[in-house]
């Protein structure tokens, strides 16, 4: 006898996967996701001459492509270049010039880990290659003054591409709780620069650096979010340019930025995600030079 009733595999009805929490992309720490993205990112400082009051501006911009290879693991290429217009000098002094630079590239890989639902680990392995502009023993000045503007309008979280001297390599790690349309992270990444040109200009032949932060991200409406960041830099080691530092502010750098962020599908798997920030210093020296910072971050997500 045949029997038309349907099986238990018939009936049953696979269940849609949920959807996961949205997570909030931090403006310049690291996502602890591994993904296919083209990310342009583009930080404008303006500030001034503490001596004399006279403004300047630095545009800091990188281009960051990212591809996934499992769901876990996703290699990266990070460019980058940078253009100071300086204040002007008092005079009699010469007015310092203009200069345009090329960073030092990154090449890196993240390794994501979802410890549970709600709880994600990033790893992190960079390292650069040291061709940058203003590097060797006869740097121009104007692509000298650039490197050490691009570092402050980054907040001093992308040290490694504006040490233009140095052979970088920097292991990082990120933890970050996501739940409820609420984002919570922390960062912290140890850079460790060699020396492999320009010994005649650069006294230190090895020197340590770290940075660290913390994003507080939240979704209003799945096409909205808003996130506070809060970064820090610290030179672990005490390099030249600390050691005869007087005013004793160059060891530490800390910033805070806030800002909206907008989450566009563009296709069943693409998202466009632009985001608009506002970053100031907490301490000097940027404090001290009033600095002021916008970043535009456009990354496309595949």
């Amino acid at each position: 006898m045949i029997s038309w009733a349907p099986t238990a595999r018939a009936q049953a009805v696979e269940a849609p996967k949920p959807k996961p929490p949205p997570y909030s992309l931090p403006f310049q720490l690291r996502p602890v996701v591994a993904g296919t993205v083209v990310r342009s990112d583009t930080a404008l400082a303006f500030y001034e001459s503490p001596a004399n009051g006279e403004s300047g501006t630095t545009v800091a911009s990188m281009l960051l492509a990212s591809y996934k290879l499992t769901d876990e693991l996703a290699p990266l290429v990070r460019v980058g270049v940078v253009q100071n217009s300086p204040p002007a000098a008092s005079a009699p002094s010469p007015d310092p010039p203009s200069g345009f630079g090329i960073l030092n590239p990154v090449l890196g890989v993240t390794y994501a880990l979802k410890l549970d639902p709600s709880l994600r680990l990033g790893l992190f392995l960079g390292v650069t290659v040291p061709v940058g502009s203003g590097g060797g023993n006869e740097p121009e000045l104007e692509n000298t003054l650039a490197n050490g503007a691009g570092i402050r309008a980054r907040s001093a979280m992308d040290n490694a591409m504006f040490a233009v001297n140095d052979f970088t390599v920097f292991p990082g790690v990120g933890l970050a709780y996501v739940a409820h349309g609420f984002t919570a992270q922390v960062e912290a990444t140890v850079l460790q620069l060699t020396r492999v040109r320009g010994d005649e200009v650069q006294p230190d032949s090895s020197k340590t650096n770290f940075t660290a932060g913390i994003h507080l991200g939240y979704f209003f409406a799945p096409f909205i979010s808003a996130a506070v960041e809060l970064r820090h830099q610290r030179w672990l080691s005490t390099p030249a340019q600390i050691e005869n530092d007087a005013t004793g502010t160059l060891r530490d750098t800390t910033t805070v930025a806030i800002g909206p962020r907008f989450h566009v599908q563009l296709a069943e798997k693409a998202w466009f995600r632009p985001a608009v920030t506002f970053a100031m210093p907490l301490d000097d020296p940027m404090a001290d030079a009033k600095y002021r910072i916008v970043q535009l971050d456009l990354p496309f997500a595949f």
